[in-house]
């Protein structure tokens, strides 16, 4: 029977075209090839050519390349506002139909840092274990930068710039700022610094993390990402009671700025120097990439992937990069 009217195959070139949907949105957020190749699990090579072949089914650029940060051409902004929300919808779809009847259970060890541990559950886990009553998740709450994995955890929560290149990195949250902090009262009495320089004559309340270093402030000043060493009468090794004692008068506080995100919106502290400000790429899981995930971390890692995609279909992408400083 000849076989002409027969449909072609489609899974080939229908999930090429959507891994590009994919990669093109993810580098239009994150406007750098090796930051959206790390979230992709891909390499940059990889990334780039993706990106060619969709530029080429297209049949317009839509990507304006320097030679530190990636842009939209005009297409690319259009092309992007139609693309995001039905990535979001297919995401979503593919989530749902592939866990039905899944039968995840086991104990999931995470490390997390101390000052996101109550974030992940109230904003993801919650969710997550009610989604499968048959999981237990240990949060293990550790500011270190050992080898997680060694010690016999699954995956590990970092800021994704400390991350090793080998591991499979997965998006938690969007960007965001680390700040300066400071109550209305201690900036009335002493003034608002206006310069990262200035603090030299203000009360810093500084922060040991768990290896017993103190903390060095971070700021970006013309592109470039600096630290500096701040004094202060008071130190810490808590991140709510870092924010306590700046809400106190205590002195200034430096922080991501979601945690200080509720103290700021009722008033009871203030950013300062908000030119000067950071941004990190945000908290990422990740675990080898080498190594076959066990099923209920395959299914933490889609969970995950698919809260991220829904909050990139009605989120700008972030602009504001820095190069630091080596």
């Amino acid at each position: 029977m000849s076989d002409k009217h027969a449909a072609p195959p489609s899974n080939g070139p229908k999930r090429d075209h959507f891994d590009g949907l994919v990669a093109f949105a993810t580098l239009a957020e994150t406007r750098n090839f090796r930051a959206a190749a790390r979230r992709l699990g891909i390499s940059p090579s990889a990334l780039s050519q993706i990106i060619r072949l969709l530029e080429a089914r297209v049949g317009a650029p839509l990507l304006a390349r320097t030679t530190r940060q990636v842009g939209l051409t005009q297409a690319g902004e259009a092309f992007l506002a139609g693309v995001r929300p039905a990535i979001a919808n297919v995401e979503t779809a593919l989530t749902q139909v592939t866990t039905l009847g899944s039968n995840v259970t086991g104990l999931l060890r995470l490390n997390v840092p101390r000052a996101a541990s109550g974030m992940l559950f109230t904003q993801l886990l919650q969710e997550f274990l009610g989604a499968h009553p048959g999981l237990e998740v240990e949060l293990f709450a550790s500011d270190s930068f050992d080898n997680v994995l060694a010690d016999g955890f699954d995956a590990g929560v970092r800021l994704g710039e400390t991350l090793d290149p080998d591991m499979v990195a997965v998006p938690i949250t969007p960007p965001f700022a680390f700040a300066v902090y400071g109550s209305p009262g201690y900036l009335q009495r002493n003034g608002r610094p206006l310069d990262p320089a200035d603090l030299a004559g203000h009360r810093c309340i500084r922060f040991r993390s768990s290896d017993g270093r103190i903390y060095r402030w971070q700021f970006v000043r013309d592109g470039r990402m600096f630290e500096m060493d701040v004094t202060g009468g008071l130190i810490v090794n808590d991140s709510a009671a870092n924010l306590m004692a700046a809400e106190a008068g205590e002195g200034l506080a430096y922080a991501a700025s979601p945690l200080a995100q509720v103290q700021v919106e009722e008033g009871r502290l203030e950013p300062v120097l908000t030119a000067f400000t950071p941004v990190t790429p945000g908290l990422f899981l990740y675990y080898p990439g080498r190594t076959q995930a066990l099923p209920r971390l395959t299914a933490l890692v889609e969970f995950l992937r698919q809260k991220f995609r829904q909050r990139a279909a009605v989120m700008p992408p972030s602009t504001k990069t820095a190069e630091p400083v080596r």
